[in-house]
């Protein structure tokens, strides 16, 4: 322990600044002479004796301080503490020297004396490692400052307890964006550090910054570079888990046993479950631990020192690092025997005897390894259980060709994803050969991916290493070296998950070339994978609005063996984007009959698909159905996002916007929870098509910036061009044609912004509505015509059961007057045949505007009427509030547009209100003209009858009156 009243100036210090402010608020209490007391509480690593020593620096001009740090070697001596503290011993001369004895009150006297009238800080670091005689009277000491005193104290502990009573600030980890720009400092003058190992640092190190710079100090500059492959796992966390550890040796013999067991018992669990308590209960017993010791300990903590916790049927460490710590500090030999020992239990069959029937071990604690040899053949077995597996391989002091090869003929289904990752991340750890080794760490990638954990897939990959000739492994000789292949015996596998991982959160167009050129090396031996990798690359290009490049990939995909179904699939899509539609439909509806596996969530997704393509709505509903309850029920995982995805885009198409937003919420969260961003801005679209037909405008225009937003850096034209369309929509319902049509021309017209070719033709009519409402200009007539043409010639051959009907609507927009009655007509005829009340809703509201504006307004309250109540039928608020402001134009009443009690407009005449809310908003008296279809003239004489019924005098004051 060592005084001091000098402090050296700390680094800075990242992430900490609302810590500092309250550091900061303690000392200026104390310069006006109150003084008072903080307890900073945090596990080791986290910066707490950072904190302090900036305090104490902060201080040094200002008062005298006192810095003690605790010695853990001298808590058995009783007043060491305060012997540190007050200057006895080897660091110096201080105060008056205190005798052993000293009292709590006598303490607080010598400080006041060492203060001198002046602003003291009294600061101790670790102070629960101090002797309890000292930790008594530092806490008598420190309760006593207040209003009038002249002394701060400044504790750092590893937990609040020790110091109960006292203010305490509990240190939480780093947040991510504190934790990157502090590695970015530790890494100062390197090369460059990859982002993937980037990615790794941050996820090893758990916002913890003594981790961070323990692991990234270990790191060679190509390491951190990418060039050479990352360690597994990480080292440089040393001297923290030895600091978690502290105090493990002082605790009795069976508690360190219970202890270790329960660390050794994470290891075949996913992150962050803890141990099984029945486990961990047979263990102990095993290990001859006594029966009521362990019923105490496994069921409240009790006898742990604190350190274990329990949660139903599992035992949790106090903290993360806890377990690790307890393993790091474990000698070899303890360790390896319990790995054993848990091996041992979990290979029992049935475990059909109690911990009661499980005879002990002959040697107290726990026993020797037994024979490494025996344990390796066992292993190999493949009958053990994973688990088992596992934790022999957890036994294993080195390379192991036996064990690995069980672990990797064992991580199969049915276990989860997550668990055949961390089975195969073990066998990797045991082969000696490099290209096998990088091959199993690329398939634990692989797994982790399904299992919905990017990051951890990314890490593994990162293990694997550049795969270039100047770094291929020499050839070797299996005879004499059987685990060492003279080949990559996965080639191909790597890329393949590489563009998988970036396929969901990446530049589509890198996924799409990364997996074509992984899907060449896989296709010689792994045809499973290389259609997979093709089907990714289909999908890229798809999401990136690159027919050319979809159609390359289905091509190929006609050179790889496939089943039935998908051949159905390739050749279909083929020919509907080639101009062959009967061609494909045949060959569409032969894969939709086919799609009758449950258990295969990626044929439904794609039989949904095909479905859509077909125009069957109906099927392509029932298709993502399927298809997420087989997710939901096997997994993988990484998929749910998909499933959601499909389904609620079905419905949407199938008008069930309700549902559609539910399912899209859900993924939503799915995709943030497994990492993949490109689903997100996908989904967003799809919430803000929602959105443009429920509303609140606000809601739709801000999924429609978060999905472009997420669609811009990553080349998603499909999103993009669904969540424009998304928000035009959203302008039309609010009567903005204006507004609509300049946001959807870039997507229907020919040029470098236009729309996905699979999708872009679905926005054709509103920018037809649109571009009439706003009043086109002459030279916009020919383009809306040859858009209509195309649009014709698109529903001619996608048989989208709602395309007639739009095309008449279309044509009614333009044709004369002569002509329009008769469209809408037949629009009118095509929705009662194709159904969806939106849609039909919509053609009645344009067709009902249309009557009013020919003064026929009495033909236009039957239309207007009906649309009124599609658009109440389907939720669509923001509709069904235009259907009843053009209904009550037309002069009959409607409840959809009745303004609440004490509504400023309450006295005007519904066009007055309406004309009113448009001014409002911005609108001149040319766009309220257009968009209400009056005349300037009109428009003008009734907003003079507004100012003079309201008593305002400005459109200002028309906008402030009716401001929410």
């Amino acid at each position: 322990m060592t005084p001091s009243t000098t402090v050296r100036s700390p680094l800075r210090l990242y992430g900490r600044d609302d810590e500092l402010a309250t550091l900061e608020k303690l000392l200026a209490l104390l310069r006006r002479g109150d003084g008072g007391a903080l307890v900073l509480a945090a596990p080791p690593g986290l910066g707490r004796t950072a904190l302090l020593r900036a305090a104490a620096e902060a201080h040094r001009d200002r008062g005298p301080v006192l810095y003690a740090t605790a010695a853990p070697a001298e808590r058995a001596v009783p007043c060491s503490g305060l012997g540190a503290l007050l200057g006895v011993g080897p660091a110096g001369a201080s105060p008056a020297a205190p005798h052993t004895g000293i009292t709590p009150a006598a303490l607080a006297r010598r400080l006041r004396e060492f203060a001198d009238g002046g602003p003291l800080l009294v600061c101790v670091d670790d102070a629960h490692a101090w002797d309890a005689a000292s930790r008594a009277a530092l806490a008598f000491a420190a309760r006593g400052p207040g209003t009038g005193s002249r002394i701060a104290f400044l504790l750092s502990v590893a937990d609040g307890t020790a110091f109960a009573g006292l203010p305490t600030l509990h240190l939480a980890p780093l947040d991510e964006g504190a934790a990157s720009v502090l590695l970015d400092r530790l890494t100062a003058g390197t090369e460059g550090l990859d982002p993937v190992v980037r990615a790794e640092i941050l996820r090893e190190a758990g916002g913890n910054p003594g981790l961070l710079a323990g692991i990234s100090g270990r790191l060679t500059p190509y390491q951190l570079a990418g060039r050479t492959p990352l360690p597994w796992p990480l080292t440089g966390g040393e001297a923290v888990l030895a600091a978690h550890a502290e105090g493990i040796d002082d605790l009795p013999d069976r508690t360190r046993t219970l202890l270790l067991l329960a660390a050794a018992a994470q290891e075949h669990e996913p992150e962050g479950a803890g141990a099984d308590a029945l486990l961990l209960l047979r263990a102990g017993t095993r290990g001859g631990l006594p029966r009521a010791f362990l019923d105490r300990a496994l069921s409240d903590g009790t006898g742990t020192g604190g350190m274990l916790q329990r949660a139903g049927s599992r035992v949790h460490f106090g903290h993360r690092l806890a377990a690790r710590a307890v393993l790091h500090h474990a000698p070899w030999a303890r360790r390896s025997a319990a790995h054993e020992l848990l091996a041992t239990l979990l290979t029992e069959s049935g475990d059909r005897s109690g911990p009661e029937d499980v005879p002990a071990r002959d040697v107290p604690g726990l026993p020797d390894a037994p024979d490494a040899r025996t344990a390796r053949i066992t292993a190999a077995t493949p009958a053990l259980p994973l688990a088992a597996l596992v934790q022999r391989a957890c036994a294993a002091s080195g390379p192991d060709a036996a064990l690995a090869a069980g672990l990797e003929a064992a991580a199969v289904a049915p276990f989860a994803h997550a668990a055949r990752s961390a089975a195969l991340a073990r066998a990797a750890l045991l082969s000696s050969g490099p290209a096998l080794r990088a091959a199993r760490f690329a398939a634990a990638a692989e797994q982790a991916r399904l299992a919905g954990d990017p990051p951890l897939a990314r890490s593994l990959l990162a293990r694997t290493g550049p795969r270039t000739a100047d770094t291929a492994p020499a050839p070797v000789d299996s005879a004499t070296t059987p685990d060492v292949p003279a080949t990559d015996p996965a080639p191909g596998l790597a890329p393949y998950v590489h563009g998988m991982l970036a396929l969901r959160s990446g530049p589509v167009a890198d996924a799409h070339e990364i997996l074509l050129a992984a899907a060449a090396l896989l296709a010689p031996h792994d045809h499973r994978r290389a259609l997979d990798a093709l089907l990714g690359a289909a999908e890229a290009a798809w999401a990136a609005g690159d027919a050319l490049g979809y159609l390359d990939a289905l091509k190929r995909l006609a050179r790889t063996p496939a089943g039935e179904g998908l051949e159905h699939y390739r050749a279909g899509m083929s020919a509907v984007l080639e101009g062959r539609t009967a061609e494909g439909h045949i060959r569409l509806r032969r894969c939709l009959a086919l799609a009758g596996d449950p258990g295969d969530p990626a044929a439904l997704l794609r039989a949904g698909v095909a479905a859509l393509a077909l125009g069957d709505i109906a099927a392509a509903c029932r298709a993502g159905t399927r298809a997420l309850a087989a997710v939901r029920t096997a997994g993988p995982e990484a998929l749910l996002p998909q499933a959601l995805e499909h389904l609620a885009y079905a419905e949407l198409r199938a008008g069930r916007h309700a549902g559609a937003r539910a399912h899209a919420l859900e993924g939503l969260h799915a995709a943030r929870r497994t990492g993949q961003p490109n689903s997100s801005a996908r989904l967003h679209a799809v919430l803000a098509l929602a959105a443009s037909v429920e509303g609140p405008a606000e809601v739709c225009a801000a999924h429609e910036e978060a999905a472009l937003s997420g669609a811009g850096p990553h080349g998603l034209v499909q999103a993009a061009t669904l969540a424009t369309w998304a928000r035009a929509r959203a302008d039309l319902a609010a009567g903005r044609p204006g507004q609509a049509a300049a946001r959807l021309a870039p997507l229907v017209k020919a040029g470098p912004g236009r729309g996905h070719f699979a999708t872009r033709m679905l926005a054709v009519p509103c920018w037809v509505e649109a571009a009439v409402l706003s009043g086109r200009e002459p030279g916009e007539s020919r383009e809306l015509h040859a858009a209509v043409d195309e649009f014709a010639s698109w529903a001619a051959r996608a048989a989208d059961p709602g395309a007639p009907a739009q095309l008449a609507r279309c044509r009614a927009l333009l044709a004369s007057a002569s002509e329009a009655d008769a469209q809408y007509a037949e629009a009118l005829a095509h929705h009662e045949r194709a159904g969806g009340d939106f849609e039909q809703a919509r053609t009645r509201l344009l067709y009902g505007q249309w009557l009013r504006r020919r003064r026929r307004t009495r033909e236009a309250r039957g239309p207007l009427r009906d649309a009124l109540v599609g658009f109440q039928r389907c939720s669509a608020r923001v509709w069904a509030d235009r259907a009843a402001g053009e209904l009550r134009a037309a002069g009959e009443p409607a409840g959809a547009g009745t303004g609440p009690a004490g509504d400023p407009l309450a006295m005007l005449t519904p066009q007055q209100q309406r004309i009113a809310r448009c001014v409002a908003e911005g609108a001149t008296n040319r766009e309220v003209a257009l968009r209400l279809s009056l005349s300037p003239r009109t428009v003008d004489h009734h907003l003079r009858n507004v100012f003079a019924a309201l008593a305002i005098r400005s459109r200002t004051e028309l906008a402030r009156l009716l401001s929410p």
